[in-house]
């Protein structure tokens, strides 16, 4: 059962930039690792680690000299380190933070194949090679997940109560919740962060646009009603799924939440004491829809992805619609085969009862018989 829910997992979610967007090459003097075609930096450095299933994952790690926390970043569907290059080193300067962003199993240059438990196994990788390379503390890091990478995100972000905070980008209530309503858990769902997120200690923000065509802006919504320590939430109006990064709130927002719990004196504490923040950040909320009675309540019916579109960011292409309608065709398949399977317990459950009833009348003819 495992293998199959693996294989199917990957095959619905995981869509890596083929060919990859970089190369990693070794500079001749030194030995050091770089990605060829992008320009050396002293504070960044290209890092290989080994995880715990045998994969080897490239990574790139900026460092910044007054940076107080970490921020390690899991990338989004159909990209890879070598199209977030730029984007790292920026969120590094502007937000004063040492940030390793890292690719997954199959993804860019990292060996192996991409799959739900080696995102697991990646990202607990990235977080050791911080503790045991630059010293870093649990609590003076920040997990940051984009899209599919708020699945790893929130898997490690439950098993570390130290944690200093959790950044969600466009995050998904799971993989099968992206395009269907579904009022529970399935087997083979993926990155059930429906299930996690109210295990998680730390402060969590959450950034998602409101015109959001592949992850619906309520999966944001109903994750952070969920949260334990809720920070005012941004919600972008006309936001898309991959352009968040362009509007001038992000940064923002970004900066104004590093800057804050860099200042909270215990992660024990509870961190959203102020109640006039609560009820702004929930006003937020209630300006686009009612508060939901439950979390698994019905999502309202997604926008059609028919018509193609290629989204753009700071030189990197995201072609979100092809890969949606291999996930959509994957799931009809499995819905229909669920159908299936009632319509013939149905059946069965009918055959059973008349096969009983025969049978009784068959036991009565032969008591009239014997008499």
């Amino acid at each position: 059962m495992g293998g199959v829910t693996s294989s199917m997992a990957a095959k619905l979610a995981f869509f890596p930039p083929n060919p990859p967007s970089y190369k990693v090459v070794k500079e001749g003097g030194t030995g050091m690792l770089m990605l060829a075609a992008f320009r050396q930096r002293e504070n960044v450095q290209v890092v290989k680690f080994r995880t715990r299933r045998g994969t080897e994952v490239v990574g790139v790690y900026v460092e910044h000299p007054m940076a107080k926390s970490t921020i390690l970043y899991s990338h989004g569907n159909a990209a890879d380190i070598g199209q977030m290059y730029e984007l790292f080193v920026e969120l590094s300067e502007h937000l004063c933070v040492n940030l390793l962003g890292y690719d997954y199993s199959g993804y860019g240059q990292s060996s192996g194949k991409p799959s739900e438990n080696n995102t697991y196994a990646d990202i607990e990788a990235a977080y050791k090679y911080l503790e045991e390379n630059y010293g870093t503390k649990q609590e003076d890091i920040i997990l940051y997940g984009q899209s599919v990478g708020s699945g790893p995100t929130l898997d490690l972000a439950v098993r570390l109560p130290q944690l200093r905070a959790v950044v969600l980008h466009s995050p998904i209530l799971s993989g099968l919740r992206v395009m269907y309503p579904v009022k529970r858990t399935y087997w083979f769902d993926i990155y059930k962060n429906i299930d996690k997120i109210p295990m998680v200690k730390c402060p969590v923000l959450v950034i998602h646009g409101t015109d959001d065509e592949v992850v619906d802006c309520s999966h944001g919504k109903q994750l952070w009603e969920l949260c334990q320590q809720k920070y005012e939430p941004l919600w972008l109006q006309g936001g898309n799924h991959c352009n968040l990064e362009i509007y001038p709130e992000y940064l923002q927002h970004l900066k104004k939440f590093v800057s804050t719990i860099e200042k909270s004196p215990s992660q024990g504490l509870n961190f959203w004491r102020g109640i006039d923040r609560v009820q702004e950040a929930r006003k937020s909320i209630d300006c686009f829809e009612a508060p939901r009675m439950s979390t698994d309540m019905r999502d309202k019916p997604r926008k059609s992805t028919d018509g193609k579109e290629i989204l753009k960011f700071q030189g990197y292409k995201f072609s979100n619609v092809e890969t949606l309608e291999k996930s959509r065709i994957s799931f009809d398949y499995v819905e229909r085969s669920r159908r299936n399977t009632e319509h013939n317990d149905k059946s069965r459950k009918s055959v059973d009862v008349h096969f009983g009833r025969a049978r009784k009348s068959l036991d009565w003819l032969d008591r009239t018989r014997a008499r």
